[in-house]
């Protein structure tokens, strides 16, 4: 097939819309429902993603993917009895290290990933299949499929739930394309291959750089080479936990990623864990309560009034303190950005959530004050010499 007809483009008012190749056959193949334009844009995008991720680390990989933009990315390790619980998996669910990865990768930002498009490096199962069956999602996209996550899948949204295999031995076009206001701009694409070797550049005074944290800042850069820039990654334990993107000052970049790994650490602490939901509550509910709970917005959700709408008691509040100290309590968390810091204020606020290991590209004429932030709080920093 060497072209597929859109219901649309970016709009419904953009018409007429399609996928083509200029030379050989889609590398694609439906499966199940009709991915509109920005459905393939997400698809072809994470499933970059995930791709250069397994191939850095050597583990299953999947993406969360919302506008073009990753949610979420992480690698398939096991996940813990509070992971399990943050994430609504059953203590005694069976998940394959690919569900694994989409679960924790879904899980970086729940809210942001509601209504994604998810994306796995490997076979989706039906231990995959059936977490995203409970999960509000658009569509999938993997190199294979089993015949059981196939029947779970196409079962979904009464048949219509997008599902998308590509052939993992594609290979794209070296130069790519691409029309702005009828002009067309023409590049090599980004082949800039990430992994460990591009850690080795230790500009700090601790050059200590574990395993774990190379894996956590490879999962930060591969995410970030993947999201709309300025662009800041935060990655804890195998998986992104805060996406701060398209953002024109970094440090408010920075900012927002760290307001989020700030939310998923404080979904861990023991108030949020035990907060009394009203069993009719479902999952997107119950994460659109949890953020609240945790960061105030709209509404008190303990305010008396509102909290009977959530909670069979009413809960206390999570206090200011109990949160400084929840997160003061958090390490060893990595942080990646996509270009360098222009000022040593990314790194203060990095700190302020428990970052310990930095890669970013270097080059600022005030990379000395960068430095000298990190060494005051005896942060892991590399340069990784080149943008994302």
């Amino acid at each position: 097939m060497k072209e597929l007809e859109l219901k649309y483009g970016c709009n419904p008012n953009q018409k007429p819309s399609r996928l083509f190749m200029k030379e050989g056959e889609l590398p694609i193949e439906v499966l199940c429902g009709k991915p509109g334009y920005i459905n393939f844009m997400d698809a072809f995008n994470s499933w970059q993603l995930v791709k250069e991720l397994k191939e850095a680390t050597g583990l299953p990989a999947a993406a969360s993917f919302k506008h073009v933009s990753p949610a979420g990315a992480a690698v398939g390790l096991p996940l813990s009895d509070i992971d399990r619980q943050i994430y609504f998996v059953k203590p005694d669910a069976e998940l394959s290290p690919i569900a694994c990865a989409y679960v924790r990768a879904r899980g970086a930002d729940r809210l942001c990933s509601f209504g994604d498009w998810a994306a796995l490096s490997d076979t989706c199962d039906a231990a995959t299949a059936l977490y995203l069956k409970n999960e509000v999602s658009d569509g999938v996209i993997a190199p294979d499929y089993t015949p059981e996550a196939l029947e779970i899948l196409s079962q979904k949204k009464g048949g219509k739930y997008n599902v998308v295999k590509i052939d993992p031995n594609y290979v794209p076009a070296p130069v790519e394309c691409k029309d702005v206001y009828g002009i067309t701009f023409e590049q090599g694409r980004n082949e800039l291959k990430i992994d460990k070797d591009m850690l080795t550049n230790l500009v700090t005074k601790n050059k200590e750089l574990p395993e774990s944290a190379k894996i956590d800042l490879i999962v930060a850069l591969i995410t970030l080479k993947y999201t709309q820039s300025n662009s800041v990654c935060f990655a804890y334990d195998g998986q992104a936990i805060g996406v701060g993107a398209g953002q024109q000052s970094r440090v408010h970049c920075t900012r927002l990623a760290g307001g989020k790994a700030d939310t998923w650490f404080l979904r861990q602490h023991p108030k949020t864990l035990n907060l009394p939901f009203r069993e009719d509550l479902g999952r997107p509910g119950r994460d659109n309560v949890i953020d609240g709970y945790i960061n105030g917005n709209e509404e008190d959700v303990c305010a008396e009034g509102i909290w009977q709408n959530y909670f069979t008691v009413r809960p206390e509040p999570l206090t200011a303190e109990e949160k400084r100290a929840w997160l003061d309590s958090r390490d060893a968390v990595a942080l990646g950005s996509d270009a360098f810091f222009p000022f040593p204020d990314s790194v203060k606020r990095g700190v302020a959530s428990g970052v310990k290991y930095i890669a970013q590209p270097g080059g600022s004429i005030r990379d000395d004050l960068v430095i000298e932030e990190c060494d005051k709080n005896s942060i892991a920093m590399a340069f990784t010499g080149m943008r994302l």
